[in-house]
């Protein structure tokens, strides 16, 4: 079965096909691993995550939002769209596409997203009495090629993210947690109170969603989070008060003949802000890595975070290290 797009371009052998299922997964990792090199991304997504994304998806039919583009019967490239309710009001129809770097400028992403754009107006058609709605996207500082995409048909940033990197550990502090709340050894069967917490404080960042169960298996399931070694939880009695959880990236690290790790996640809940905690857990996890032997780590951050986070990172040692922008269109009707 073929799917045609309107906009494809005269490439020899090019097809477009509607996604197969599982069997696909392997290819789609090779090409979403090839671009995010490409666009300076360090940090490895194995096949295992690529295959639990995909089996916690929402608000996706894989039958009809996800395309995939070969040449010769090899794949080159593949897109998917979905929505998303915010918890700002309004819904977000989200486009995104990953062309093999080899096939970059050829027209098959600008294909691609003239082809979601109209599946996401059809899915919105049908989201009566809902408003405000945008197209949304994103792109990174290393893919210019898909800024001018987006800009070119209307889109504009209206918020940044940095990748941030500590590129050393050596100084940071130790920092004890504020008074009331103590830090305890993270078991499994804590997970789904640990994640909840985390729900619950990003509830006031931008472009938060509600969370869900499938996101909470992707959380639960996710091989990164099967040591909690580096994880960093702190307790008010029985209520979780901040959780940093920072995992090894080990096959970056391979890859990249290092020892870092990646803090996933940085929470407070609300009435535990504004006295240190988050600072006190995060140098601790940190100097937990330290002592284990890592050397440096990474995050990311949104630039125009609330709770001040950048200037949080940046007291320790954390740097910018590339940034990227979310880009939105508005969506009438």
């Amino acid at each position: 079965m073929s799917v045609v797009l309107t906009a494809a371009p005269a490439i020899p052998g090019l097809r477009f096909r509607p996604y197969a299922g599982p069997q696909d997964h392997p290819e789609m990792h090779r090409v979403h691993q090839a671009v995010a090199a490409a666009n300076g991304i360090e940090e490895v997504i194995s096949l295992e995550q690529f295959d639990l994304s995909y089996a916690n998806h929402v608000n996706c039919d894989h039958d009809r939002d996800i395309v995939l583009a070969e040449v010769d019967g090899n794949l080159v490239a593949y897109s998917r769209v979905f929505w998303s309710e915010l918890l700002e009001g309004g819904r977000s129809y989200e486009n995104f596409g990953f062309v093999h770097p080899e096939w970059r400028r050829r027209g098959i992403g600008t294909a691609m997203h003239r082809h979601n754009e109209a599946r996401l107006r059809e899915i919105a058609g049908g989201h009566a009495g809902v408003g405000p709605k945008w197209l949304s996207s994103e792109a990174v500082d290393g893919d210019p090629g898909a800024a001018a995409l987006l800009r070119a048909d209307g889109y504009e940033p209206v918020r940044w993210f940095f990748e941030m990197v500590a590129p050393s550990l050596e100084d940071v502090p130790s920092v004890g947690v504020p008074d009331g709340v103590e830090v305890r050894p993270v078991t499994r069967e804590q997970y789904r109170r640990i994640w909840d917490a985390m729900d619950e404080a990003f509830r006031d960042h931008w472009g938060a969603t509600p969370g869900t169960e499938e996101e909470w298996r992707t959380f639960e399931g996710d091989p990164d989070n099967a040591d909690p070694r580096y994880w960093r939880v702190a307790w008010d009695g029985d209520e979780v008060a901040g959780v940093v959880v920072t995992v090894p990236q080990t096959e970056a690290n391979a890859r990249h003949q290092r020892r870092r790790v990646y803090v996933a996640s940085v929470s407070v809940r609300r009435p535990w802000r504004r006295r240190g905690l988050a600072r006190a857990l995060l140098a601790g996890s940190l100097i937990g890595a330290r002592e284990d032997g890592f050397t440096s780590a990474s995050l990311g951050v949104d630039a125009e975070n609330p709770t001040g986070a950048l200037a949080l990172y940046e007291s320790l040692g954390f740097e910018r290290h590339r940034s990227e922008a979310a880009y939105r269109k508005p969506l009438e009707g």
